[in-house]
């Protein structure tokens, strides 16, 4: 029935009673036909065994107990004072059913996959956050207990190593060769529901969650107990490992997320080698350039990194990277959005040597910097601050340019604080410098690519702007600056 009904809805131009076009075809001529659905049978039956099941456990401690006994004495305090029955003099509160100290108790499940063939497991970093022991068991339903070689929170991966040989192990794949809308699996234990396959597709690359990596997004079926575990492609191999979902009821609802597994390799050779991750820092914060932004600055586009802010003394100040510069380019590789700067960086070994392309002052330029070592937590130390709002020596400027700004000097005292050589105190606001968000106190360092000198230099500029066009002018507050877009205000007649 569904055939014939297809082959009759394929009909001429002509039988339609419309008129041939000389050169043209149905649009329909060119589409492929329909190919059946995979079947995952043969994939599952020859990927499974290397698909593990992980429990983790902790142990009990004098201090849970005490705890634990502590906590029932409160509810029968309360008990006796906000009603119900009292006990029998002599009768004690009970307490809650708690192994004795040192005795394990179960603390999670997950999912993982050996990597090679002498006991080699990844899973995610927490899936073993906080445990005692951990105990990995192989579809032939063997048990191993397992030592975690190391965890990294940031990417989120984690190293086991099992005592077994010739061990089943999956193959490593590329996931930058995987396409939207790939067929791909997905092997777990959700609910610890052990060798779980579920399926769907890739629904996107490279999906920017604010994590460390850039994730793979997938519609295949994930749930608790599924982390850790592997995302497989057709060919067997594994793309990615399961890690989180997009979720508003707790539960699968359609969105799930895998760490590429290329990132994850390279970080789990390091938690093999060493326990932990070492990673580059520059000492800088960035922010997103926006359209505007980038076309007054003289930007085709708005991608790359605003620099917002320059640690004193790091690799950056070091190697004459400055507030306001907008990153282009990392080592020859050009920075799609601002976090992808962030990763580079952190990607890249302490001591190594970097060239970042920079656009400044309407040029591009190149800044050499010697990659430092980013701290264990990720903190940058050392920010200086600037007092806003002081009282200056000099009287400030009191009319209102195009730009919504009233205007006034620099201390010499304050640039000393502040670390600049120019640029002006905003002591009042209105029109565009109000919309915007600006206020009094914050301080203007460049206006379309230019240092601001002083008040009067400043006022001049704007002056002179076009009204059809924005100007991008340099703000900085507090340690932070930041690119502003506003349009002047077209000359009262």
């Amino acid at each position: 029935m569904k055939k014939t009904m297809i082959s009759a809805l394929v009909l001429s131009a002509a039988s339609l009673g419309l008129p041939a076009v000389a050169g043209f075809a149905p649009a329909y001529a060119a589409a492929p036909a329909v190919a059946g659905l995979p079947d995952f049978a043969d994939l599952v039956e020859r990927v499974g065994p290397a698909v593990v099941n992980i429990r983790t456990t902790e142990r009990i401690t004098q201090r849970d107990v005490d705890a634990a006994g502590q906590a029932d004495e409160m509810q029968e305090f309360l008990r006796r004072f906000f009603g119900g029955q009292i006990p029998r003099q002599g009768q004690a509160p009970r307490r809650r059913n708690l192994p004795a100290p040192g005795q394990e108790i179960q603390r999670g499940i997950g999912s993982g996959f050996v990597v090679s063939a002498d006991g080699y497991v990844l899973t995610n970093a927490h899936v073993v956050d906080g445990a005692d022991e951990v105990y990995v068991t192989l579809t032939d339903k063997r048990e191993f207990k397992a030592k975690v070689l190391g965890a990294d929170a940031r990417a989120d991966v984690a190293v086991l190593k099992i005592d077994g040989g010739k061990l089943p192990y999956l193959t490593i794949g590329d996931p930058n060769k995987a396409r939207v809308g790939e067929w791909v699996i997905a092997i777990g234990s959700p609910f610890n529901l052990e060798n779980t396959v579920t399926s769907g597709i890739i629904s996107a690359k490279a999906r920017d969650t604010g994590d460390l990596l850039p994730l793979i997004q997938s519609d295949v079926a994930v749930n608790p107990g599924n982390s850790g575990g592997p995302l497989i492609n057709l060919r067997g191999e594994v793309i990615g490992i399961n890690s989180q979902i997009a979720t508003l009821s707790g539960g699968y609802n359609g969105i799930s997320f895998a760490i590429p597994i290329d990132e994850a390799m390279r970080v789990a050779e390091q938690l093999k080698k060493s326990g932990k991750v070492t990673r580059g820092r520059l000492g800088v914060q960035i922010g997103e350039l926006n359209k505007d932004v980038a076309e007054s600055l003289g930007l085709k586009n708005n991608k790359g990194a605003e620099v917002t802010q320059v640690e004193p003394g790091s690799p950056a100040d070091k190697g004459g990277l400055r507030v306001g510069d907008v990153v282009t380019k990392y080592n020859g590789k050009e920075i799609d959005r601002f976090a992808d700067l962030t990763r580079m960086v952190l990607g890249t070994a302490p001591g190594s040597k970097a060239t970042l392309t920079v656009w400044r002052k309407g040029a591009p330029a190149d800044v050499h910097v010697t990659v430092g070592e980013a701290d264990p937590d990720n903190k940058v130390a050392g920010r200086p601050g600037g007092k806003r709002g002081e009282k200056k020596d000099e009287a400030p400027a009191t009319a209102v340019n195009a730009l919504g700004f009233v205007v006034g000097d620099l201390t010499a005292a304050q640039k000393r604080e502040l670390g600049v050589t120019g640029g002006v105190v905003v002591e009042d606001t209105e029109g565009a410098a109000e919309v915007a968000g600006l206020r009094r106190g914050d301080i203007l360092l460049m206006l379309n690519n230019q240092d601001i000198v002083d008040a009067k230099q400043f006022n001049a500029a704007v002056a002179k702007l076009d009204p059809k066009r924005a100007a991008a002018v340099l703000v900085r507050r507090g340690n932070q600056a930041q690119h502003f877009s506003l349009r002047p205000a077209p000359a009262s007649k």
